[in-house]
């Protein structure tokens, strides 16, 4: 029992530096994308409506022992995930993605397809699936594209439509699998608090994610190719960059991706097959 606490308290330790890592400007080269004043992968989902809104120095030191504290009763549990991607029964469903403006060019069009894992994290997985099967992302914009690292996307065109899912956290799913290259996995702005953004992990260096929470829950089986040709030149979102502003997403929809930043990357058509 001594040793399962002490292999937790260094997983804890371990959250906290990579926390510190990815919100410092001098951040390593595998944190290179990450050093925005927010957490790289935190979705911002509360109080939206300030252009300039940042999660401050306090709320990100409270996140950090939070996450940490989540890393380490996952140790205890038995359910921190191994080095390797998983192999489970095939139960998952298969979702296509019709993407446009690849490489910021308009009528530069491809696919690709995301097997879902409920063996992995059934709780996301059925809010993916349920998203899919709205059409919730049919037109949203992959807003933030960060090259060796994530692509980042869903938040719903029509801000009617996504201020409905605003309140609609899920509970987190354990980490089961290892982030890796290809792998689809819900943004969070903390514990407990997933929605409807997502990620695909562009690098197998991405683990260091598995230790702050974000839970795979299914995979890009085919189309990689097209995934990385999504339109990455805006570079990171404000205020820590020039690209767009989650908020203004939210509250202005496409209405402001289409005029602000035309070359994105976009979905025409999310199919479940």
């Amino acid at each position: 029992m001594f040793a399962m606490q002490s292999i937790a308290i260094i997983v804890a330790l371990n959250a906290i530096q990579a926390f510190a890592f990815s919100t410092h400007p001098s951040s390593l080269a595998l944190n290179r994308p990450t050093h925005s004043r927010r957490c790289p992968l935190f979705a911002n989902n509360e109080d939206l409506d300030t252009p300039s809104n940042h999660i401050p120095v306090s709320s990100r030191r409270h996140a950090a022992l939070q996450i940490s504290a989540a890393a380490a009763a996952a140790v205890l549990a038995g359910s921190y995930p191994s080095g390797a991607i998983a192999q489970d029964a095939d139960t998952g469903k298969l979702i296509e993605f019709t993407v446009n403006n690849l490489d910021g060019n308009e009528g530069s069009t491809g696919t690709f397809v995301v097997k879902t894992h409920p063996e992995w994290a059934p709780i996301g997985v059925e809010r993916f699936e349920a998203l899919a099967e709205s059409s919730f992302f049919d037109g949203c914009r992959v807003f933030r594209v960060l090259p060796g690292f994530v692509s980042q996307f869903g938040i719903n065109g029509n801000p009617e439509v996504q201020a409905k899912w605003r309140s609609q956290n899920l509970r987190d799913d354990p980490v089961r699998v290892t982030n890796k290259r290809g792998t689809v996995v819900f943004a969070t702005a903390g514990p407990n608090t997933r929605t409807t953004q997502l990620f695909i992990n562009l690098s197998d260096r991405n683990s260091f994610l598995d230790k702050q929470g974000f839970s795979p829950l299914g995979e890009v089986v085919s189309g990689m190719d097209v995934v990385e040709r999504f339109y990455s030149g805006y570079g990171e979102g404000a205020p820590a960059g020039k690209g767009p502003n989650q908020g203004l997403i939210q509250a202005k929809g496409n209405e402001y991706l289409e005029s602000a930043y035309p070359k994105l990357s976009y979905f025409s058509k999310v199919s479940i097959k």
